[in-house]
Protein backbone atom coordinates (compact mmCIF):
# COMPACT_ATOMS: atom_id res chain seq x y z
CA UNK A 1 0.00 0.00 0.00
CA UNK A 2 1.37 3.37 -1.08
CA UNK A 3 0.08 6.88 -0.51
CA UNK A 4 0.11 7.46 -4.25
CA UNK A 5 -2.52 4.72 -4.52
CA UNK A 6 -4.97 7.31 -3.16
CA UNK A 7 -4.05 10.16 -5.48
CA UNK A 8 -6.20 11.62 -8.24
CA UNK A 9 -6.24 14.80 -10.33
CA UNK A 10 -8.96 17.33 -9.57
CA UNK A 11 -9.42 20.29 -11.93
CA UNK A 12 -9.44 23.47 -9.79
CA UNK A 13 -12.83 24.52 -11.15
CA UNK A 14 -14.39 21.48 -9.47
CA UNK A 15 -13.60 22.84 -5.97
CA UNK A 16 -16.82 24.41 -4.67
CA UNK A 17 -16.27 27.97 -3.47
CA UNK A 18 -19.78 28.64 -2.20
CA UNK A 19 -22.56 26.42 -0.84
CA UNK A 20 -25.73 25.76 -2.83
CA UNK A 21 -29.13 26.96 -1.64
CA UNK A 22 -31.08 25.39 -0.18
CA UNK A 23 -28.68 22.99 1.48
CA UNK A 24 -30.47 19.85 0.30
CA UNK A 25 -30.27 20.98 -3.35
CA UNK A 26 -26.73 19.63 -3.59
CA UNK A 27 -26.17 16.60 -5.79
CA UNK A 28 -25.84 13.10 -4.37
CA UNK A 29 -23.84 10.27 -5.92
CA UNK A 30 -25.11 6.95 -4.60
CA UNK A 31 -22.61 4.08 -4.64
CA UNK A 32 -24.32 0.73 -4.15
CA UNK A 33 -21.63 -1.84 -3.44
CA UNK A 34 -23.87 -4.91 -3.71
CA UNK A 35 -25.00 -3.97 -7.20
CA UNK A 36 -21.71 -2.27 -8.08
CA UNK A 37 -23.51 0.72 -9.60
CA UNK A 38 -23.59 4.50 -9.37
CA UNK A 39 -26.79 6.56 -9.30
CA UNK A 40 -26.99 10.32 -9.77
CA UNK A 41 -29.61 12.16 -7.74
CA UNK A 42 -29.96 15.06 -5.29
CA UNK A 43 -29.59 15.13 -1.53
CA UNK A 44 -33.25 16.02 -1.13
CA UNK A 45 -33.98 12.47 -2.34
CA UNK A 46 -31.88 10.81 0.36
CA UNK A 47 -34.98 9.14 1.79
CA UNK A 48 -35.34 7.06 -1.40
CA UNK A 49 -32.26 5.08 -0.31
CA UNK A 50 -33.07 4.69 3.39
CA UNK A 51 -35.50 2.31 5.05
CA UNK A 52 -37.76 2.66 8.08
CA UNK A 53 -35.68 1.53 11.03
CA UNK A 54 -32.39 2.89 9.68
CA UNK A 55 -30.47 5.26 11.94
CA UNK A 56 -28.55 8.35 10.80
CA UNK A 57 -25.72 9.20 13.22
CA UNK A 58 -24.72 12.87 13.04
CA UNK A 59 -21.85 14.79 14.60
CA UNK A 60 -23.35 17.68 16.57
CA UNK A 61 -20.08 19.59 17.00
CA UNK A 62 -20.12 23.33 16.33
CA UNK A 63 -17.31 25.29 14.68
CA UNK A 64 -15.85 27.97 16.93
CA UNK A 65 -14.67 31.36 15.55
CA UNK A 66 -11.13 30.07 15.88
CA UNK A 67 -9.18 32.62 13.80
CA UNK A 68 -8.00 35.51 15.99
CA UNK A 69 -5.69 38.48 15.51
CA UNK A 70 -3.22 39.80 18.06
CA UNK A 71 -0.25 42.13 18.47
CA UNK A 72 3.20 41.18 19.68
CA UNK A 73 4.42 42.69 22.94
CA UNK A 74 6.23 45.06 22.90
CA UNK A 75 6.78 45.53 19.14
CA UNK A 76 3.10 45.67 18.12
CA UNK A 77 3.64 43.41 15.12
CA UNK A 78 0.54 41.65 13.80
CA UNK A 79 0.01 37.98 14.61
CA UNK A 80 -2.68 35.59 13.37
CA UNK A 81 -3.81 32.76 15.66
CA UNK A 82 -5.80 29.70 14.68
CA UNK A 83 -7.06 27.85 17.73
CA UNK A 84 -6.98 24.08 17.32
CA UNK A 85 -7.57 22.42 20.66
CA UNK A 86 -8.33 23.67 24.16
CA UNK A 87 -6.16 21.97 26.78
CA UNK A 88 -7.84 23.71 29.75
CA UNK A 89 -9.76 26.94 30.45
CA UNK A 90 -6.84 29.20 29.51
CA UNK A 91 -4.48 26.98 27.49
CA UNK A 92 -4.88 26.30 23.78
CA UNK A 93 -2.96 24.53 21.06
CA UNK A 94 -2.86 26.84 18.05
CA UNK A 95 -1.25 27.60 14.72
CA UNK A 96 0.57 30.95 14.68
CA UNK A 97 1.24 33.12 11.66
CA UNK A 98 3.99 35.56 12.58
CA UNK A 99 7.77 35.63 12.82
CA UNK A 100 9.76 34.76 15.94
CA UNK A 101 6.78 33.59 17.99
CA UNK A 102 8.93 31.44 20.25
CA UNK A 103 8.38 30.21 23.79
CA UNK A 104 8.14 33.15 26.18
CA UNK A 105 6.87 35.58 23.52
CA UNK A 106 3.91 37.66 24.73
CA UNK A 107 0.99 39.03 22.71
CA UNK A 108 -2.28 40.86 23.23
CA UNK A 109 -5.64 40.13 21.62
CA UNK A 110 -7.69 42.93 20.10
CA UNK A 111 -9.83 43.21 23.26
CA UNK A 112 -6.76 43.51 25.51
CA UNK A 113 -6.54 39.95 26.84
CA UNK A 114 -2.88 39.03 27.21
CA UNK A 115 -1.31 35.75 26.17
CA UNK A 116 2.04 34.01 25.97
CA UNK A 117 3.63 31.23 23.95
CA UNK A 118 4.54 28.61 26.54
CA UNK A 119 5.74 25.80 24.28
CA UNK A 120 6.85 25.31 20.68
CA UNK A 121 5.27 22.28 19.05
CA UNK A 122 5.92 20.95 15.53
CA UNK A 123 5.99 23.45 12.64
CA UNK A 124 3.86 26.56 13.31
CA UNK A 125 2.01 24.92 16.20
CA UNK A 126 2.35 26.53 19.58
CA UNK A 127 0.91 26.03 23.04
CA UNK A 128 -0.60 29.31 24.25
CA UNK A 129 -1.69 30.43 27.68
CA UNK A 130 -4.08 33.34 28.05
CA UNK A 131 -4.36 35.51 31.17
CA UNK A 132 -8.03 34.51 31.42
CA UNK A 133 -10.48 32.18 29.64
CA UNK A 134 -11.31 33.46 26.16
CA UNK A 135 -14.37 31.37 25.32
CA UNK A 136 -16.78 34.25 25.92
CA UNK A 137 -14.68 36.53 23.70
CA UNK A 138 -14.55 34.29 20.62
CA UNK A 139 -17.85 35.43 19.09
CA UNK A 140 -16.67 39.05 19.40
CA UNK A 141 -13.08 38.58 18.24
CA UNK A 142 -12.94 35.50 16.08
CA UNK A 143 -13.75 34.43 12.54
CA UNK A 144 -14.77 31.01 11.26
CA UNK A 145 -11.65 29.42 9.73
CA UNK A 146 -12.68 28.32 6.24
CA UNK A 147 -10.44 25.69 4.57
CA UNK A 148 -7.51 27.11 2.57
CA UNK A 149 -8.96 25.96 -0.77
CA UNK A 150 -12.02 28.23 -0.34
CA UNK A 151 -11.20 31.73 -1.57
CA UNK A 152 -14.67 33.30 -1.71
CA UNK A 153 -15.78 35.07 1.50
CA UNK A 154 -18.77 33.51 3.23
CA UNK A 155 -21.64 35.96 3.68
CA UNK A 156 -23.38 33.96 6.40
CA UNK A 157 -21.13 32.26 8.96
CA UNK A 158 -23.97 29.90 9.89
CA UNK A 159 -23.67 28.35 6.45
CA UNK A 160 -20.47 26.68 7.67
CA UNK A 161 -22.41 25.09 10.55
CA UNK A 162 -24.76 22.12 10.37
CA UNK A 163 -28.37 22.88 11.29
CA UNK A 164 -28.00 20.55 14.27
CA UNK A 165 -24.65 21.92 15.57
CA UNK A 166 -24.77 22.15 19.37
CA UNK A 167 -21.43 21.49 21.10
CA UNK A 168 -18.82 24.19 20.36
CA UNK A 169 -15.27 22.99 19.86
CA UNK A 170 -14.32 22.36 16.22
CA UNK A 171 -11.81 24.16 14.02
CA UNK A 172 -13.60 22.83 10.92
CA UNK A 173 -17.13 21.71 10.09
CA UNK A 174 -18.19 18.07 9.71
CA UNK A 175 -19.12 18.91 6.14
CA UNK A 176 -21.19 15.84 5.20
CA UNK A 177 -23.85 17.22 7.52
CA UNK A 178 -24.06 20.59 5.78
CA UNK A 179 -26.58 19.16 3.29
CA UNK A 180 -29.32 18.54 5.86
CA UNK A 181 -32.21 20.96 6.30
CA UNK A 182 -34.89 20.84 9.02
CA UNK A 183 -37.42 20.00 6.30
CA UNK A 184 -35.42 17.02 5.05
CA UNK A 185 -34.80 15.76 8.57
CA UNK A 186 -38.52 16.01 9.32
CA UNK A 187 -39.45 14.05 6.20
CA UNK A 188 -36.93 11.33 7.06
CA UNK A 189 -38.32 11.02 10.57
CA UNK A 190 -41.84 10.78 9.13
CA UNK A 191 -40.60 7.84 7.04
CA UNK A 192 -39.33 6.07 10.16
CA UNK A 193 -35.65 6.90 9.81
CA UNK A 194 -34.09 7.71 13.18
CA UNK A 195 -31.42 10.19 14.22
CA UNK A 196 -28.75 9.89 16.91
CA UNK A 197 -26.01 12.31 17.90
CA UNK A 198 -22.33 11.90 18.60
CA UNK A 199 -19.71 14.59 19.18
CA UNK A 200 -16.23 14.82 17.69
CA UNK A 201 -14.41 18.14 17.72
CA UNK A 202 -12.74 18.37 14.32
CA UNK A 203 -9.15 19.56 14.03
CA UNK A 204 -7.50 20.88 10.88
CA UNK A 205 -5.31 17.77 10.69
CA UNK A 206 -8.40 16.01 9.36
CA UNK A 207 -7.76 17.62 5.97
CA UNK A 208 -3.98 17.29 5.93
CA UNK A 209 -2.49 15.25 3.07
CA UNK A 210 -0.29 12.28 3.90
CA UNK A 211 3.31 13.07 2.95
CA UNK A 212 4.87 9.72 3.82
CA UNK A 213 5.23 7.25 0.92
CA UNK A 214 3.74 4.54 3.12
CA UNK A 215 0.48 5.76 4.71
CA UNK A 216 1.01 3.39 7.64
CA UNK A 217 3.93 5.62 8.71
CA UNK A 218 1.69 8.69 8.94
CA UNK A 219 1.11 10.01 12.48
CA UNK A 220 -2.68 10.23 12.76
CA UNK A 221 -4.14 13.11 14.73
CA UNK A 222 -6.03 12.67 17.98
CA UNK A 223 -9.46 14.24 18.50
CA UNK A 224 -11.87 14.33 21.46
CA UNK A 225 -15.15 12.54 20.97
CA UNK A 226 -18.21 11.36 22.86
CA UNK A 227 -20.91 8.75 22.28
CA UNK A 228 -23.52 8.81 25.03
CA UNK A 229 -25.46 5.93 26.56
CA UNK A 230 -28.62 7.22 24.85
CA UNK A 231 -26.96 6.98 21.44
CA UNK A 232 -25.43 3.59 22.23
CA UNK A 233 -28.87 2.28 23.23
CA UNK A 234 -30.38 3.52 19.95
CA UNK A 235 -27.64 1.88 17.89
CA UNK A 236 -27.88 -1.43 19.73
CA UNK A 237 -31.66 -1.44 19.25
CA UNK A 238 -31.35 -0.71 15.53
CA UNK A 239 -28.81 -3.50 15.09
CA UNK A 240 -31.03 -5.95 16.96
CA UNK A 241 -33.98 -5.06 14.73
CA UNK A 242 -32.05 -5.40 11.46
CA UNK A 243 -31.76 -1.70 10.65
CA UNK A 244 -28.69 0.02 9.26
CA UNK A 245 -26.38 2.44 11.04
CA UNK A 246 -25.65 5.24 8.56
CA UNK A 247 -22.72 7.45 9.58
CA UNK A 248 -23.08 11.06 8.47
CA UNK A 249 -19.50 11.96 7.70
CA UNK A 250 -16.10 10.46 8.40
CA UNK A 251 -16.05 12.08 11.86
CA UNK A 252 -19.13 10.08 12.84
CA UNK A 253 -17.46 6.94 11.44
CA UNK A 254 -14.46 7.60 13.66
CA UNK A 255 -16.58 7.99 16.81
CA UNK A 256 -18.70 4.93 16.07
CA UNK A 257 -15.82 2.62 15.32
CA UNK A 258 -13.85 3.93 18.31
CA UNK A 259 -16.78 3.17 20.60
CA UNK A 260 -16.98 -0.46 19.45
CA UNK A 261 -13.79 -1.14 21.41
CA UNK A 262 -15.73 -0.70 24.68
CA UNK A 263 -18.48 -3.22 23.98
CA UNK A 264 -19.68 -5.97 26.28
CA UNK A 265 -21.12 -9.34 25.25
CA UNK A 266 -24.34 -8.91 23.28
CA UNK A 267 -23.70 -5.26 22.40
CA UNK A 268 -22.79 -3.72 19.07
CA UNK A 269 -21.49 -0.56 20.71
CA UNK A 270 -21.00 1.04 24.13
CA UNK A 271 -20.79 4.61 25.46
CA UNK A 272 -17.42 6.25 24.94
CA UNK A 273 -15.80 9.56 25.87
CA UNK A 274 -12.21 10.61 25.38
CA UNK A 275 -9.52 10.97 22.75
CA UNK A 276 -9.45 8.84 19.65
CA UNK A 277 -6.54 8.31 17.30
CA UNK A 278 -8.25 5.58 15.30
CA UNK A 279 -6.65 5.38 11.84
CA UNK A 280 -8.79 3.52 9.32
CA UNK A 281 -6.90 2.18 6.30
CA UNK A 282 -7.81 -0.50 3.75
CA UNK A 283 -7.88 -3.81 5.52
CA UNK A 284 -9.82 -2.42 8.48
CA UNK A 285 -12.91 -4.43 9.43
CA UNK A 286 -15.86 -2.15 10.14
CA UNK A 287 -17.77 -3.27 13.20
CA UNK A 288 -20.90 -1.09 13.37
CA UNK A 289 -21.09 1.26 10.35
CA UNK A 290 -23.33 -0.08 7.56
CA UNK A 291 -23.40 2.97 5.25
CA UNK A 292 -21.69 6.35 4.99
CA UNK A 293 -22.79 9.79 3.81
CA UNK A 294 -19.68 11.76 2.91
CA UNK A 295 -18.39 14.63 0.80
CA UNK A 296 -15.64 14.27 -1.81
CA UNK A 297 -12.22 14.30 -0.13
CA UNK A 298 -8.77 15.63 -0.96
CA UNK A 299 -6.25 13.40 -2.74
CA UNK A 300 -3.79 11.51 -0.51
CA UNK A 301 -5.87 12.27 2.60
CA UNK A 302 -6.67 9.95 5.48
CA UNK A 303 -10.37 10.55 4.77
CA UNK A 304 -10.07 9.22 1.23
CA UNK A 305 -8.23 6.23 2.68
CA UNK A 306 -11.04 5.66 5.20
CA UNK A 307 -13.80 5.49 2.60
CA UNK A 308 -11.54 3.33 0.42
CA UNK A 309 -11.34 0.96 3.38
CA UNK A 310 -15.14 0.89 3.44
CA UNK A 311 -15.87 0.45 -0.27
CA UNK A 312 -12.57 -0.49 -1.91
CA UNK A 313 -9.97 1.82 -3.43
CA UNK A 314 -10.71 0.99 -7.08
CA UNK A 315 -14.44 1.46 -6.60
CA UNK A 316 -13.96 4.81 -4.85
CA UNK A 317 -11.50 6.17 -7.41
CA UNK A 318 -13.87 5.11 -10.20
CA UNK A 319 -16.71 6.97 -8.44
CA UNK A 320 -14.50 10.06 -8.08
CA UNK A 321 -13.54 9.95 -11.76
CA UNK A 322 -17.22 9.71 -12.67
CA UNK A 323 -18.04 12.63 -10.36
CA UNK A 324 -15.37 14.78 -12.00
CA UNK A 325 -16.64 13.85 -15.47
CA UNK A 326 -20.21 14.68 -14.42
CA UNK A 327 -19.06 18.02 -12.95
CA UNK A 328 -19.87 17.36 -9.31
CA UNK A 329 -18.67 19.97 -6.82
CA UNK A 330 -15.87 18.83 -4.50
CA UNK A 331 -14.71 19.39 -0.91
CA UNK A 332 -16.34 21.24 1.99
CA UNK A 333 -19.08 23.14 0.12
CA UNK A 334 -19.40 20.49 -2.55
CA UNK A 335 -21.78 17.64 -3.29
CA UNK A 336 -22.19 14.39 -1.38
CA UNK A 337 -21.88 10.62 -1.74
CA UNK A 338 -23.97 7.92 -0.13
CA UNK A 339 -22.04 4.65 0.10
CA UNK A 340 -24.28 1.65 0.70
Amino acid sequence: MRTDDFNYHLPPERIAQTPVEPRHASRLLVLNQDQDELTHTHFANLGDYLNPGDLLVVNQTRVIPARLYAKKVPSGGRVELLLLNRRDDSTWEALIGGKRMVAGKAFTLENGIKGEVIEELDGPRRLLRFAQPIDDSLEELGEAPLPPYIHTPLNDAERYQTVYAREAGSAAAPTAGLHFTPELMSSLKDKGVGFAEVTLHVGLDTFAPVHEDDPREHAIHSEWCQLTKETADKINAVKENGGRVVAVGTTSVRVLESATRQTQTGQSIAPYEGATSLYILPGYEFKVVDAIITNFHLPRSTLLMMISAFAGRDRILHAYATAIEQEYRFYSFGDAMLIL
